[in-house]
């Protein structure tokens, strides 16, 4: 194995433990059920523990409710309530975490209005395993 193809993986194997031992949780929030889906097996394939919502009226009635994640995938365009109000409103709850806007859109105006809702950070799907642990990584980084 090429030296550097070692290091690569030592680092995927620490980076992962690091996960596993803070027992991250996160909260998908999207309203369409392939994306939903994906979100779902990409994390748990992780190892990390997390709940599925439809709207971002249901991601602040969860938080709302008492429960805590360290990450929440916002989708932007849902019925009910979009992700933009719904990110504003888990920012004026006090919600902390890192919330990471996953959408499709890519509109420049669009991304603005997004990212100062309160994201931080912003992927466009389809969501990678490659885009997932560039936003984890900046968990490890940031808590």
């Amino acid at each position: 194995m090429h030296p550097s193809n070692r290091n690569t993986l030592v680092f995927f194997f620490f980076f992962f433990w690091v996960l596993k031992m803070n027992k991250i949780k996160a909260l998908v929030v999207d309203d369409n059920m392939v994306n939903q889906t994906i979100h779902h097996r990409l994390l748990e394939n992780l190892g990390i523990e997390n709940q599925v919502v439809r709207n971002g009226k249901e991601a602040v009635d969860v938080h709302s409710s008492g429960k805590y994640f360290d990450l929440i995938l916002m989708d932007m365009d849902m019925p009910i309530m979009n992700g933009i109000e719904a990110t504003r409103r888990l920012r004026a709850m006090g919600i902390r975490c890192m919330i990471a806007g996953v959408t499709t859109r890519s509109l420049d105006q669009e991304k603005q209005e997004f990212m100062e809702a309160g994201l931080d950070d912003y992927q466009e799907k389809p969501l990678t395993k490659a885009k997932l642990v560039s936003i984890l990584h900046k968990i490890n980084h940031t808590t």
